[in-house]
């Protein structure tokens, strides 16, 4: 699935419960927020170690991408509200970190 059926199938879900009223940029972003907020409590106290290996325990590793997906979809549903195309505006943003940032000659 590329964003753009995913962006389609959150619009579809969102409008067959009428929850377009409540997909407001705020209240997506609001949103987006708590999800974010809920991924960090998963990795808060672990070691450098332990966060390098979430993915080893199987009912955290189940927590994080569930955490992950939220995320995902919020952002997805934020950029459909505003009208900016992701994939785009990742493009351009690696683009110009490239010129800000070159590669270092060692």
């Amino acid at each position: 699935m590329d964003l753009a059926e995913l962006t389609e199938r959150l619009r579809e879900f969102a409008a067959a419960r009428d929850w377009q009223p409540y997909h407001t940029p705020k209240n997506l972003v609001m949103a987006l927020t708590a999800e974010v907020g809920e991924l960090t409590e998963l990795f808060q106290w672990l070691t450098p170690e332990e966060s390098a290996n979430v993915m080893a325990d199987g009912k955290r590793a189940a927590a994080v991408r569930d955490e992950l997906a939220d995320v995902l979809l919020y952002l997805v549903q934020l950029a459909d509200s505003v009208g900016v195309d992701l994939a785009a505006a990742a493009q351009a943003k690696i683009a110009r970190n490239e010129a800000r940032f070159p590669p270092s000659k060692r």
